[in-house]
């Protein structure tokens, strides 16, 4: 890995001081026995003074809800899009990435658990305002910013900003998330995105309770709401777990809903799970589930399913979904062919492909670059 890189530029205000990372909360009310209900997700975590929600990061102050992690990130890396995963957006180019800590979810597989299960605010120790993310985005020449590594619903007024700083210098925003938010929130949230990626962690009501503490319904609303309510380019993961949410008839159910309700042209990515955090019990998802996943998604009608967290040239990659061309190679994150026209159509048969797409690809690579913000 290329050593931490260092990222200063003059003209930038300077850092906030600490007693900024609190801010003003939106989206709460008082109830009547004097406690005050969190509205932004459907936990509608209930606070009394000092008590903090099950995200961590949001908690009452006095009479306020208030966001306790603005400003503050638990690091910055320059990664390729593709490890987001988006396969239809900006091929190629790189993207600066960076989280804060807590999550609205309590998944037992995390694989980011360090920094979404965190309840130590040390973790955050880069500290950076919206500007001067945007600027560092600018001068690292990163297409987009990613909200990644925990879930940008709970940070939600520090996304937004950093999306509204990003959007004033033509650099894109990308939400990683699990989609668990309400529909207020969740509708001035995607205002201000380009593009996200959903995790669709399994079809099953009984895997959300069980395995993440949540519901399986908001999420599908948030999907359904990002294809009908918004121009936000998403993409679906979901992370296949031995003997968890990998059953043909579960994979048949979930594809089936996609192509019903989002249609053929939203892409699916199929990974591949390693023990973690609570779920060290479980083997690696074997390459072959996924292959069986992806072709159960096509034959369902899904024309862009991908296979990840694998070397799969043929799983990886985007296939035309008319005369079959190979449009983009992939090998992880490596791309290995680019066969699009400038307008993002294929060069045999002139059949368009669904995404957002420059005239030729980046060429950031796989690699992935560590950065730290100063003044």
């Amino acid at each position: 890995m290329p050593p931490l890189a260092k990222v200063t530029t003059a003209a930038r205000p300077p850092l906030q001081p600490r007693d900024a990372s609190i801010v003003p909360g939106r989206y709460w009310h008082a109830l009547a026995d004097g406690r005050i209900q969190c509205d932004l997700c459907p936990r509608f975590c209930r606070l009394h003074d000092g008590q903090r929600g099950l995200c961590f990061v949001r908690a009452r102050q006095h009479d306020r809800m208030v966001l306790t992690t603005y400003g503050r990130s638990s690091g910055f890396c320059v990664d390729p899009v593709e490890k987001k995963p988006l396969n239809h957006f900006l091929p190629g180019t790189a993207v600066l990435s960076f989280g804060t800590a807590g999550c609205n979810l309590a998944c037992r597989f995390c694989q980011n658990w360090d920094i979404s299960k965190s309840r130590e605010i040390d973790t955050l120790a880069d500290a950076a305002s919206p500007v001067e993310i945007a600027q560092a985005a600018a001068d690292l020449r990163c297409r987009s910013v990613a909200f990644t590594y925990n879930d940008p619903v709970i940070f939600h007024e520090y996304a937004i900003d950093v999306a509204d700083a990003c959007r004033e210098r033509g650099i894109k925003s990308v939400a990683v998330t699990a989609g668990y938010v309400c529909p207020k929130p969740r509708a001035e949230f995607y205002r201000h995105m380009d593009a996200a990626n959903v995790d669709l962690k399994a079809f099953t009501e009984r895997f959300y309770q069980r395995v993440c503490s949540g519901h399986l319904q908001p999420v599908l609303d948030t999907l359904i709401y990002l294809k009908r309510e918004t121009s936000v380019w998403f993409e679906i993961t979901t992370l296949l777990i031995p003997g968890e949410n990998d059953s043909e008839g579960e994979i048949e159910a979930l594809t089936q809903w996609i192509m019903e309700e989002l249609g053929p042209d939203v892409p699916l990515h199929f990974t591949a799970f390693h023990p973690d955090w609570k779920m060290m019990d479980k083997p690696p998802t074997a390459p072959a589930t996924l292959t069986r996943a992806r072709q159960i998604g096509i034959r369902n009608g899904l024309r862009y399913v991908y296979t990840g967290n694998v070397h799969d040239a043929v799983g990886g990659s985007t296939w035309c979904n008319q005369c079959g061309a190979c449009l983009i190679g992939r090998d992880w994150y490596r791309l290995l062919a680019w066969t699009l026209d400038a307008e993002g159509r294929c060069r045999r048969c002139g059949t368009p492909c669904p995404g957002v797409f420059e005239p030729r690809p980046g060429d950031w690579g796989a690699h992935r670059r560590l950065v730290r913000l100063s003044a």
